[in-house]
């Protein structure tokens, strides 16, 4: 009966294997595929990965010879083949401080414009938003800064931001936002300091009083309101000049 029973047994086994066989083979070699495209997609990655970084050393040995052109040919060739590593961002980050270092500010801005399209925020993006927003400050557009500050208070650079922010608000004269922006600023600092709560206070001292702003304001609008005197009328009250006068005289003369 034992006999009888593994020869039942083999026979099935023959049956099952018969069946699902090729199935069973055709797992194993694309098991065997997937492994391997994995390792050669790892391989490809730490590849790129290493000669991005190759291609990031030179353009930072290029900046600290001096030499622009290197520094862009490299950074062209790592925007190009690269642009899926960590290192395109920093390389836009290091290009903006080389421009700017050769007074090349529109360069800065363009490249850090670049840097900060990214629909997904790193805190390198976060970094290039406000050294963008410095640069644009500094060339005097603080429409611009107010552009792309507004309503960003989320991240870790809030306070920050929001000090810039009213350095554009107070460069625009609009120092009512400039306030808020400056006490938004203090109270979002955070308890290891990024920035410095003794100068924005400072920058807030240096505001135009307020009250004193709305009382010219109401007043000119009165002055407005109230409109300039008649010239017309003032100009009849005024006496004759000489040659009014002269043809105003009676003629001289014997009358016969």
């Amino acid at each position: 009966m034992n006999d009888l029973s593994e020869k039942e047994q083999l026979e099935e086994m023959r049956a099952w294997w018969s069946e699902n066989g090729r199935f069973v083979i055709t797992g194993v070699v694309l098991g065997i595929a997937i492994i391997f495209g994995w390792n050669q997609w790892r391989s490809s990655v730490e590849t790129s990965q290493i000669e991005a970084s190759n291609l990031f050393e030179e353009v930072l040995t290029a900046m600290e010879s001096g030499d622009t052109e290197a520094a862009e040919d490299a950074a062209g060739n790592l925007f190009e083949n690269y642009e899926r590593t960590v290192y395109p961002a920093q390389t836009r980050l290091a290009l903006a401080r080389l421009y700017m270092d050769k007074g090349r500010d529109q360069d800065a801005v363009n490249v850090l414009r670049e840097l900060i399209a990214a629909s997904d925020e790193s805190e390198i993006q976060l970094v290039g938003r406000l050294r963008l927003a410095k640069v644009l400050l500094y060339q005097n557009k603080p429409d611009e800064v107010v552009e792309i500050l507004r309503d960003r208070g989320e991240s870790g650079f809030a306070a920050r931001y929001l000090e810039i922010l009213g350095d554009a608000y107070a460069a625009q004269g609009n120092f009512a936002e400039a306030q808020t922006a400056y006490l938004a600023a203090l109270s979002r600092n955070s308890p290891v300091p990024t920035i410095d709560n003794n100068l924005i206070q400072l920058k807030l001292n240096d505001l135009p009083d307020l009250t004193e702003l709305a009382a010219i304001e109401v007043a000119i609008d009165e002055a407005d309101v109230a409109g300039e005197p008649d010239n017309d009328a003032a100009a009849m009250d005024e006496p004759a000049g000489p040659e009014a006068q002269e043809d105003a005289e009676p003629e001289t003369g014997t009358q016969r």
